[in-house]
């Protein structure tokens, strides 16, 4: 079964479920949320890629979009709990509060020395430590990326976001779109 039809299945399932509870109490009002997962990673690539969500949940019957492609995290197979944990979990959580302007030019994910890295599509790569500050570290990394006196770069150290450092020259800045 594909997984648009595998994610039919569950939203009728949930339909089915909410009128089964209305009819079995009557004049009781039955009110529910349908938390859907938005998927901000990958494990694998092609048609093998399986979702991951921001809060860790993997995701492999929810339909990936075709643009832009979601960053990859370093993992050959989704956990057997169906759960991220540890130094993936904060990729994830990071990866998920990323501002929609940069998600298209992210590219990777993986934990290095200092913690969670990202590299965007041109190489660049983002420093952020662990998952703390995650709005600040995002504008920040927006703010240096959208200097005009910064033309090229190899990465942004984001572990102190209020006084985020630069380096190298390897690499020219995402287009802007």
């Amino acid at each position: 079964m594909s997984r648009v039809w595998k994610a039919v299945v569950v939203v009728l399932a949930v339909i089915a479920a909410g009128t089964i509870f209305q009819v079995f109490l009557g004049d009781e009002t039955v009110t529910g949320t349908v938390r859907v997962p938005v998927p901000v990673a990958t494990i694998g690539s092609g048609e093998e890629a399986i979702a991951v969500a921001a809060n860790g949940e993997v995701v492999p019957w929810w339909p990936l979009p075709e643009e832009p492609e979601l960053p990859q995290l370093p993992l050959a197979e989704p956990p057997g709990n169906a759960r991220l944990a540890g130094p993936m979990l904060e990729q994830a959580r990071v990866l998920g509060a990323a501002p929609a302007a940069l998600r298209p030019y992210l590219a990777s994910s993986y934990y290095g020395e200092s913690g969670v890295d990202v590299e965007l599509t041109t190489g660049i790569e983002l420093l952020f430590g662990d998952a703390s500050q995650l709005a600040a570290k995002w504008r920040a990394a927006a703010a240096v990326l959208a200097d005009p006196e910064v033309t090229t770069l190899d990465y942004v150290d984001l572990h102190s976001p209020r006084r985020p450092a630069i380096g190298g020259s390897g690499h020219t800045l995402p287009a802007i779109p």
